[in-house]
């Protein structure tokens, strides 16, 4: 990911918020915010033939502590109009090879399980399903607006 990608990147994060189930951030950061909140060498877009980008993933340090080094929190975001084309998947395994050529151990993700296909794509990328977290934070927008949302906790080893 460039930032000449980040004008597609952002329509296919407002897209996954506009929708409600992908994350609890109620609009997009600026893209000086996204890259600086990201760990260099794991953005990563997935672009169509003509170079369109499909779809995106990235990923943050979970914890600040030292011994928590090695573990990465990731998301991953697929243009709807592309979806069920195996783009996530292409994604998530490129992003765990990178982790893993970086030196990092572990990537986790919280989805909320009303995602279904997030839930899948991870099933099928070899995440394991680690923790259900009940009520975990309430959510402010969209057609769960003003309910306490769970997310189950889902992890890939490297």
């Amino acid at each position: 990911m460039i930032p000449s990608d980040w004008a597609a990147v952002e329509r296919i994060y407002a897209a996954g918020i506009e929708g409600g189930n992908a994350t609890f951030t109620i609009s997009t950061p600026s893209m000086e915010d996204f890259f600086a909140g990201r760990i260099p060498g794991l953005n990563l877009v997935a672009t169509s033939a003509d170079g369109a980008v499909q779809g995106w993933a990235a990923a943050t340090p979970t914890s600040t502590r030292e011994v928590y080094q090695g573990v990465i929190e990731h998301s991953v975001y697929v243009n709807p109009g592309a979806a069920g084309r195996g783009i996530g998947l292409i994604l998530l395994q490129a992003l765990a090879e990178r982790a893993r050529e970086l030196g990092y151990w572990s990537i986790q993700s919280s989805i909320f399980p009303e995602n279904s296909p997030s839930l899948a794509l991870h099933d099928k990328a070899g995440f394991r399903r680690i923790g259900h977290r009940e009520r975990i934070a309430h959510m402010d927008y969209g057609p769960h607006a003003g309910t306490w949302r769970d997310t189950i906790l889902v992890e890939q080893r490297l």
